[in-house]
């Protein structure tokens, strides 16, 4: 498989890799909403919305979350959706990542990369080949809900979402000098933060303090939002109400 910087996802085949789960004996997981596949188009910024309810400042820990963001997280957190386990959910259309205990109680919040290609899908076989076969418009961060465990890549120890589709969060790699990841991450526009092969690349602190603390010993959920389509068509998330609004 090829590297990037070094490092051996973004994305990283897991035949290849013969990767083990971190502490949990070889869990398997990787299960995913089923996702039709759609045409890819242009999707507007989501707006970011207005402070919650006092029920929600807690949960929210005064971070701002696009209106799909907060509704997913307040689904989550009254459906119990994530049993009890830490979940992250990851705002594509705003390149925002949010992590959350199992309490459903913000931990911390951070920019991250995405796959360079806008859509909601992984081409099928996608984990098993070499990055210089994957085109441009197959570079893409799938939505969907995703059982994930730590683990590792090559060389270094990363969130595994999906590791059939070689999908993982891990701290920001340097990549090809021209690709300026980490300017990228600290700029305050979301619009230059595609350029991964789908991978979801954040800060290496954020990983460090927030991401490996939250999901040692245990698996958890990842929920990554759509951006070429309607939320609620990929999750049961039902309408905001006005008090939520």
């Amino acid at each position: 498989m090829d590297r990037l910087g070094g490092h051996g996802c973004d994305r990283a085949s897991p035949r290849r890799l013969g990767s083990r789960f971190l502490g949990l004996g070889g869990l398997a997981f990787g299960i995913a909403a089923g996702i039709a596949a759609v045409p890819l188009r242009a999707t507007p910024s989501a707006k970011i919305a207005p402070p919650v309810s006092a029920a929600d400042t807690g949960r929210f820990g005064g971070e701002a979350l696009s209106s799909d963001a907060r509704d997913m997280v307040i689904w989550v957190a009254t459906s119990r959706d994530n049993h009890a386990l830490p979940f992250v959910v990851i705002d594509k259309i705003n390149a925002r990542v949010f992590a959350f205990d199992s309490a459903a109680h913000l931990r911390g919040a951070t920019p991250a990369l995405l796959g360079a290609a806008r859509g909601d899908d992984s081409v099928p076989g996608i984990g098993h080949r070499k990055l210089s076969t994957i085109t441009p418009a197959e570079r893409t961060t799938p939505a969907g809900r995703f059982e994930a465990a730590l683990g590792h890549d090559f060389d270094q120890d990363i969130l595994w979402i999906d590791y059939d589709a070689a999908l993982s969060m891990h701290r920001v790699i340097v990549g090809r000098s021209e690709d300026h990841r980490a300017a990228r991450l600290a700029s305050v526009s979301a619009s230059d933060n595609r350029i991964s092969y789908g991978c979801i690349n954040v800060p290496a602190q954020f990983y460090d303090d927030i991401v490996k603390p939250l999901f040692a010993g245990t698996v958890g959920i990842v929920y990554i939002l759509p951006e070429t389509k309607p939320l609620r068509t990929v999750f049961p998330v039902p309408n905001a109400t006005p008090a939520s609004r």
